[in-house]
């Protein structure tokens, strides 16, 4: 699959909650290649800013020919994105990197499809096309967004670290909670979250994917400043290495060292 550069329209952007944005792009070629999973890397209209900010592929509408994402205003960049209005152009490359693996999701199958925070997004696209039974798990500090998007496809849980909504706790607490229990587990969110889900996984000896969250810089696999700690030796660093733009950002669980 060619990963191209783009200058792409707006369709619309709205403000899911604070901090956290909602941009549809209009992409008949991102939305006829992207898979869940994958991400883009959308570059900011300031020349001083020279690396590009990677963000997850939230939905793909291929008839419309058009991709959303979602993302938290972190920095300047970002920040930038926030401002644009239908009409505006995004300039974007991509689809990069993997994506989730369909086929262990297949019909007769129990999955937790498991997001956190910014790591929530994804998760969306993921579980439109999986034919199992879906536990969707979504665990949140605060601010909560996309919720009710997710309840057509499977029954959704929530946990919150205050309490607010759902339980009080992380995603693994609203598991033990509701009793729930599952042949693949489908996981983005930060790096403790998943560490401690690869723990429940292998306790459990359940099948695992994991989407790492890590900052990146060329999103292309190049400049290594994205790797994590793999169980293998990569082929291009020769050491035991991943890169995450571009090994990943889905690996199976057993594939990364936290």
């Amino acid at each position: 699959m060619a990963k191209v550069m783009e200058s792409a329209r707006v369709a619309s952007q709205d403000k899911l909650a604070d901090g956290v944005y909602s941009m549809w792009i209009e992409t008949e070629k991102f939305a006829k290649e992207a898979v869940p999973g994958q991400f883009i890397s959308l570059y900011t209209k300031d020349n001083s800013k020279l690396l590009p900010r990677p963000i997850s592929i939230c939905e793909i509408d291929r008839e419309k020919g058009l991709i959303r994402i979602v993302y938290r205003v972190l920095g300047s960049g970002t920040e930038e994105f926030s401002y644009y209005k239908e009409g505006d152009y995004a300039e974007i490359l991509g689809p990069l990197g993997n994506g989730f693996p369909l086929e262990p999701g297949a019909a007769g199958k129990r999955a937790f499809i498991i997001g956190g925070g910014i790591g929530i997004p994804p998760m969306l696209e993921l579980s439109k096309h999986l034919a199992c039974e879906k536990q969707i798990i979504l665990g949140y500090r605060d601010t909560m967004f996309l919720e009710d998007e997710f309840t057509p496809y499977g029954t959704t849980f929530v946990a919150t670290e205050d309490g607010s909504q759902g339980t009080k706790g992380n995603v693994l607490d609203a598991v033990r909670e509701h009793g729930l229990s599952a042949d693949v587990i489908f996981a983005c969110g930060p790096t403790p979250m998943l560490k401690a889900i690869k723990a429940y996984a292998m306790e459990n000896e359940i099948e695992c994917y994991l989407s790492l969250e890590e900052r990146m810089a060329c999103g292309i696999g190049a400049c290594l400043a994205c790797v994590c700690k793999s169980s293998e030796v990569d082929e291009h660093s020769m050491v035991h290495n991943k890169r995450v733009c571009k090994d990943g950002p889905v690996f199976r669980a057993e594939e990364v060292d936290f």
